[in-house]
């Protein structure tokens, strides 16, 4: 009696090393992919916080001014003025606000709303925002020069071609689409400062 014969077990299917290949290479190349987007991609600029609600906020400009006008003191507010680089001149229609001392901050609005540019990365001409109803006077020529402050670069505001050709103003980017400065009264024996004030684009 023949026996049968035996089983032999056929032999595993190869690895499908084309597939996983494919596969590895994918999640190299997404790896790869996403480490340099974390290197290309611009750093978060963060807020700058100068102690007691007297905070600069790289994209919120109401509260970048509540907090110059309300919650920065004097020192404060000119140690912002000193850390700005001159950045870019406004451009447009702008909002502005007196910022000290108290008394112009609380006679002012009635007056004086903000300020129009008409400029261009050099400098130019602006006019003033005299009134709720935004009549344009107090005309001055906007250029860049050095700031009284600190004898470092700002935008300046002068008023020669105005009524009153004593005042100075210098201002300096603060934040995106926030300028920060000083208003100056140009006396015979000495340079006196008046105001500081805030402005926002429209």
């Amino acid at each position: 009696m023949s026996s049968a014969p035996a089983h032999t077990p056929s032999a595993p299917p190869p690895p499908r090393r084309g597939r996983r290949s494919s596969a590895l290479t994918a999640v190299v190349a997404i790896a790869v992919l996403s480490l340099g987007s974390a290197v290309l991609a611009p750093a978060a600029s963060a807020d700058t916080d100068y102690g007691g609600g007297c905070v600069l906020y790289t994209d919120d400009p109401a509260a970048t001014i509540d907090a110059l006008h309300n919650h920065c003191s004097a020192e404060q507010q000119d140690q912002i003025f000193r850390d700005a680089p001159r950045g870019d001149v406004p451009t447009g229609v702008t909002n502005g606000w007196v910022t000290r001392p108290p008394v112009m901050e609380a006679v002012a609005p009635p007056f004086w709303i903000g300020k129009n540019f008409y400029t261009g990365p050099d400098g130019g001409t602006l006019t003033n925002r005299i009134t709720a109803a935004g009549i344009e006077g107090f005309p001055a020529d906007v250029y860049s020069g050095p700031a009284r402050l600190d004898g470092q670069p700002a935008w300046l505001l002068d008023y020669r071609p105005s009524i009153t050709p004593q005042i100075l103003d210098e201002i300096r980017q603060v934040t995106p689409g926030v300028w920060f400065g000083y208003s100056w009264w140009r006396g015979f024996f000495q340079t006196t400062l008046l105001l500081t004030f805030a402005l926002t684009e429209q």
